[in-house]
């Protein structure tokens, strides 16, 4: 039996060979693709769509056929299942089949389409959707083998390929099944826009996935003599998608197709067709990716009118404040912009150039058309100069960093370049050049292997500068071909390196350090060039140590192999300079610690590094250059953070030459350089030189003056050499950079000096401000917008994309006086007056959509988080410098004002173009309680979370409240964290409201007196009694020894001697008062005194409630003494005798070397909701203790107190004990700074001071 099974199975083999179709026969086949997305888990809204047709098939010629597709039906779904069902959408259907009913053709030989034609006007989704018909037809039939595999084309593009064979006694049919990898293929149909600056991090998607497929197809194929024929077949595509690991639950697509042989007939006649042009071969096409944004959908047909009219509403609706209910129509304005043409573009501008807000709002919503279009419309207003210098760069630096990255749009931006509009403002020229350098950049990720010509005129342009010795045109130069990181650059940078240059050039320090930075993001691209170049610089013991420090960085940002750290390490050994040294150093600690993905293999390298470093550079101290390096990921949302810092010095210098800070946002994949912030001070650090007269290093008083003095020397200052430099890069791109020159601090000191006239540009502002000014300012920007696209096996496009768009408006108006007369001093020597009011606010809007995107109709999940904060005022001030006096009143707030929301859902949407305004929009998580399906295989209970939560604090004094509020609701599996538990709806708000007062209020009335003041005799006692009373509570939480105590009780005497020798003066003194014009006011007066002593620093707060029969007041009073010790004492309540609590901290040294620093809060009386707070945070202590790793002793201690100590056991341990009433949790752990840090009691103290003062 078995022999004649497998004779059968030969047999069959031998008449089975490729899929074919007869050219004189025809085919009719019914062919219905659905796609739906849906949660992995029960009980959510789901959205799909469904296409059903019948299609023809037809030979023209042995390799050419004709395929004619009728009674297409569309229908789509939005809801819960058995709930809502599929619902008929006759119009889209009818559009879709306006355009199929022309007939298409494709060539077709051994099962593979290679070419498909159709009619000019027939739409790239239509004839995707067509493709996705044919995909069924594309199989590779091996007739010797039953399982095998090969990478073939389809419409996922080019892909690896399983099949696996299988026969069918019965019915003498094959049974195919193909499995297609479309994860890994060789030339994918995908598309990435708006994420060339966030660099790929390999190491981090080994660790999990966000996004997985898999595609399987089943055929039934009769053979014969003439090959197999197709009867049935059926495709399935499945994508798991999360923001963060997909192990941590998913958003599913699901993506079926079938299609079955109805018939099977000669063909009776041939069929004329009109002309038609190649569509291209199977693999999906993308098309007009840009104009279809997928959070909206609209009708683009005459488009100038419309945007015109979104413009002028958007600008009067946001004026004087953000209609939060507008935001979205600026999504709309930019997608309209990207369908009108050049010509509208020009006419639109002309309509609103004359308008001073209509042009704000056209310029910055122009620059998303990302196309040439932008470009041309640019160069006209570079060519007519009819843009201020400021609306140029700010235009135009946006544009470019929006504009896509063909090399045709590449090649006319070069043209900005070698305009002279371009060169006439010193800020406009840098933002073009840097702008260039960045689509450079751009243009390079997505361009492989990228052009020299793309970067040429930036070489030429720092080629002409080394030439002519243009120190200005180097630096400029050298920051744009670092934004364009081109591996063809290096061997100009070099040129500006000492000791790697062919021809040495003597170069300022701010030009080499320009040099060694522009070859940081060549790191990336081409890290072993820049490594060799790198280590030269860093090994050069003559070159500056700030030179050789940032090679350094550099370096590490290649991510070196453990020989090169090892190398590094062998000669840091014997390095000299220990700035260089501890630069270094410190940065290999940073690494040692690291935990993002990318760093892993650097990290184990450094740790080895630190080891060998740490007897000889561990206990340097932060007097020498310092590298910080900080991060943390978490492998269950692919996410992460790490931020940098820099101190760069040297031994000639007391201050450093550069500090530098950035920061990067680790996200599924991809790492985003998200702000970076540089500052170098050339001049000021030779005007300090290597020490500054009369400098101690505690940055009192004394030495803040000592520095005082040294900057009023500004006038020693080279002219020729920048004073100052700073810049700011985003997304690894610098944007912005400035020069201050001395002739610059010249100007501002000019214009701020009291004795400045009407020539004075101050002067100008405040006169007009006398006659009542007002200025506006609006932006709207969208800051991201981050798309991938895939192909899916029914032709249509599956997008995952993120957008955030924010508007800021501030509008203020202002009166001020009195008016000036002679000179700008006038305004230090009487009363001026100020009426203002505006407002200040920001919408932020965050999109995230899974799902189908097409010109035609839209599916999927969308989640939409809008943050809106305003901040309103209208208040009138009175300001009087010479007596040190300060007013502001504010008028009684009368309406709710919200100052910052939170509005968060999810939903299943739906959207097509025939009915564009009225989207189906389904929340994800149903509105009641009800469960609507159950998977029967599903054993967890979900859990819904649904708190509200208001709380208002209100003052019947003044009139207002300030109210808090939240509403969540939240359904959520704990192993499934962290997805569900970000999947539902949240509303956040915090708002000002007006209250119920006591008495009648006009107006509330804040004073600051900072001038000299003496108080009467009953603050005086009141000072006496309250240094009395902290004496006592001293005794009650000492921390010291009884000669301490003795010494203490000492000072405690001889300051109450100073305090009856003289009556205190106030530091300053504060009022808050609710006003009316017949009653007396009513509020709190608070009152700051200084009271010195030879070691010791005092101060005391008297707070006191104004008003009628009140006697209310809380005393505070604070101490730093110079032996290392703080300690502060308050009472509140009446006359300040109903609570009372201390605290106290001391520094001490532990056999004269270890340092140990002991803090105790000590309580005798404190109000019932303060303890009830006490109780409950206690309650979390051990579990909280436990998660950190801290060993417990539950011993009973003082009821009334809590203390803590931390003592350096160690070089590099630290022991730390918290004692609360009923449990001491403790441990030790290595220190996570240099060590010298531990063991220097000075910075404890500096601690100490800032948290008690």
């Amino acid at each position: 039996m078995k022999g004649l099974l497998l004779c059968c199975l030969v047999a069959l083999a031998n008449h089975l060979s490729d899929i074919t179709l007869n050219p004189k026969k025809t085919y009719e086949y019914k062919y219905e693709g659905v796609v739906d997305f849906r949660l992995d888990r029960a009980n959510f809204a789901e959205s799909g769509v469904k296409i059903t047709c019948k299609a023809k098939i037809t030979g023209v010629s042995d390799q050419v056929f004709l395929l004619q597709v009728s009674d297409l039906d569309f229908a789509e779904y939005n809801g819960f299942p058995e709930k809502n069902d599929y619902e008929a959408s006759p119009k889209l259907a009818k559009r879709i089949a306006a355009q199929l009913v022309k007939p298409f053709m494709f060539e077709y030989t051994n099962g593979h389409v290679s070419d498909i034609l159709a009619s000019a006007e027939i739409s790239t989704t239509v004839v995707n959707i067509v493709r996705g018909i044919l995909e069924f037809f594309q199989v590779t039939v091996k007739t010797t083998q039953h399982i095998y595999e090969l990478e073939e084309i389809g419409i996922h593009g080019k892909c690896q390929s399983n099949y696996a064979i299988e026969g069918d006694t019965e019915t003498n049919y094959w049974n195919i099944t193909q499995v297609v990898d479309v994860t890994n293929c060789r030339e994918k149909a995908e598309m990435y826009s708006g994420m060339a600056n966030a660099v790929e991090d390999k190491l981090s998607r080994e660790r999990g996935k966000s996004v997985f497929s898999t595609v399987r197809y089943v055929y039934t194929v009769k053979p014969s003599a003439e090959g197999g024929l197709i009867t049935a077949a059926h495709g399935l595509e499945q994508q798991y998608f999360s923001p963060f690991n997909v192990k941590g639950g998913t958003f599913k697509m699901q993506a079926m197709k079938e299609l079955t042989l109805l018939s099977v007939s000669d063909t009776a006649s041939a069929i004329t067709t009109g002309p038609m042009e190649s569509k291209g071969n199977i693999v999906y096409k993308f098309a007009d990716a840009d104009v279809n944004i997928p959070i909206l959908m609209q009708n683009l047909d005459n488009p100038v009118p419309k945007a015109v009219e979104l413009i002028k509403t958007l600008a009067e609706a946001n004026e004087n404040s953000i209609d939060n209910s507008t935001t979205d129509d600026i999504i709309k304005v930019y997608q309209l912009m990207r369908v009108i043409s050049s010509e509208e573009l020009e006419s639109m501008w002309k309509q609103f150039a004359d308008s001073p807000v209509h042009r704000r709002w056209f310029l910055d919503l122009s620059v998303e058309i990302v196309d040439a279009k932008i470009l041309k419309f640019l160069e006209n207003r570079f060519q007519t100069r009819d843009l201020t210098p400021t609306e140029a760069w700010h235009t135009f630096l946006v544009a470019l960093e929006h504009l896509q990255t063909t090399p045709e749009l590449v090649e006319m931006a070069k043209v900005f370049l070698r305009m002279p509009y371009s060169k006439s403002h010193t800020y406009l020229w840098n933002t073009v050049v840097l702008s260039y350098g960045s689509l450079v950049y751009r243009h390079c990720e997505y361009y492989t292997p990228c052009p020299v010509t793309a970067v040429q005129p930036l070489l030429d342009m720092a080629t002409d500068a080394l030439r002519t010795n243009n120190k200005e045109e180097m630096v400029l130069a050298l920051k744009g071909l670092g934004n364009a990181g081109h591996p063809s650059s290096i061997k100009t940078i070099m040129r500006f390196l000492p000791g790697v240059a062919a021809t040495p050039v003597d170069l300022p320090l701010h030009v080499q350090s320009a040099a060694v930075q522009a070859m940081r993001l060549i790191a990336v691209r081409d890290p072993h060039s820049v490594q060799d170049i790198t280590m030269s610089l860093f090994l050069q013991k003559d070159l500056p140590a700030e030179i050789r420090s940032l090679a350094f960085m550099v370096l590490f940002d290649t991510k070196p192999s453990m020989a090169v750290v090892s190398t590094v390490t062998t000669h840091l050994m014997e390095e000299t300079d220990l700035h260089v040294a501890s630069f270094a150093y410190s940065y290999l600690q940073g690494f040692a610690r690291s935990r993002t993905p990318d760093n892993h293999f650097l990290s184990i390298a450094s740790s080895v590094a630190v080891k060998i470093l740490s007897p000889k550079f561990g206990r340097l101290s932060y007097y020498y250059s310092k590298a910080k390096h900080i991060d943390w990921f978490d492998d269950d949302f692919l996410t992460g953070i790490a931020s940098e810092s820099f101190m760069l010095k040297s031994a000639n210098n007391t201050l450093p030459s550069e500090i530098m800070a950035k920061g990067k946002f680790h996200m599924i994949g991809r790492i985003i350089q998200m702000l970076e912030l540089g500052v170098r001070v050339d001049g000021i650090k030779e005007l300090f030189g290597s020490s500054i007269p009369g400098f101690k290093g505690d940055y009192s008083f004394n030495d803040l003056q000592a520095i005082f003095n040294v900057l009023q020397n500004w006038e020693k200052l080279q002219d020729d050499k920048p004073v100052l430099s700073a810049y700011s890069r985003v997304l690894g791109q610098e944007w912005f950079f400035t020069d201050i020159s001395k002739e610059t601090i010249r100007n501002i000191v000019t214009a701020l000096s009291p004795s400045a006239g009407k020539a004075s540009l101050l002067w100008a502002a405040i006169e007009n401000m006398q006659k009542g000014s007002s200025w506006y300012y609006t932006r709207p920007l969208l800051t991201l917008e981050a798309r991938y696209f895939q192909a899916t096996t029914l032709g249509l496009p599956v997008e995952i994309s993120k957008y955030y768009n924010s508007l800021t408006v501030i509008s203020a108006k202002a009166t001020i006086n009195p008016p000036l007369t002679e000179h700008l001093g006038q305004l230090f020597n009487s009363e001026i007056s100020l009426e203002t009011d505006g407002f200040a606010g920001v919408s932020k809007d965050y999109w995230v959509f899974y799902g189908i995107n097409t010109d035609l109709f839209q599916c999927g999940f969308e989640s939409k988080n809008k943050v809106p904060t305003a901040v309103p005022w209208k208040f009138t001030a009175k300001i009087n410098v010479a007596e040190k006096k300060f007013e502001l009143d504010f008028p009684l707030c009368k309406e709710e004002i919200e100052l910052t929301s939170l509005r968060y859902d999810v939903y299943a949407v739906l959207r097509n173009i025939e009915e564009p305004t009225s989207p189906k929009k389904t929340s994800l998580m149903p509105a009641s309680e009800e469960v609507i399906r159950r998977d029967p295989i599903e054993m967890l209970k979900p859990n819904t979370w649904y708190p509200f939560y208001n709380v208002c604090a209100e003052s019947n004094i003044y009139g207002v409240g300030l109210c808090a509020e939240y509403n969540i609701k939240r359904q959520y599996y704990n192993e499934e964290y962290p997805l569900y538990y970000f999947l539902g709806y949240a509303n956040m708000s915090l708002k000002i409201v007006p209250a119920q007062t006591v008495k009648p209020v006009d107006k509330i009335h804040f004073e600051l007196d900072a001038g000299p003041s003496r108080h009467p005799m009953s603050a005086h006692q009141l000072l006496q009694t309250l240094r009395k009373l902290s004496k006592e509570a001293t005794k009650r939480i000492n921390l010291t020894s009884d000669i301490d105590l003795r010494k203490r009780e000492s000072h405690h005497r001889s300051h109450s001697m100073l305090m009856e020798a003289s009556t205190p003066e106030a530091v300053f003194n504060f009022k808050a008062f609710a006003m009316n014009e017949n009653q007396k006011p009513e509020g709190y007066d608070a009152a700051m005194y200084y009271t010195p002593e030879a070691n010791a620093q005092n101060a005391q707060l008297i707070v006191s409630q104004v008003g009628v029969n009140t006697n209310w007041k809380m005393c505070l009073d604070t101490s730093v003494e110079a032996d290392a010790e703080a300690k502060a004492h308050v009472r509140w309540g009446a006359e300040c005798q109903s609570y009372d609590m201390s605290v106290k901290a001391a520094v001490a040294q532990i056999n004269d070397s270890k340092p140990v620093l002991e803090a105790k809060v000590h309580w005798t009386m404190i109000p019932e909701y303060m303890a009830e707070i006490c109780k409950r945070v206690e309650r979390y202590i051990p579990g909280v203790a436990f998660l950190y790793g801290f060993d417990q002793e539950h011993e009973k201690n003082d009821k009334q107190e809590v203390a803590a100590s931390v003592v350096t056991s160690s070089a590099d341990t630290i022991d730390v004990k918290v004692q609360f009433p009923e449990v001491s949790p403790e441990t030790s752990f290595a220190a996570a700074e240099s060590p010298n840090v531990l063991t220097d009691p000075s910075i404890y103290m500096d601690v100490l001071s800032f948290l008690v003062l």
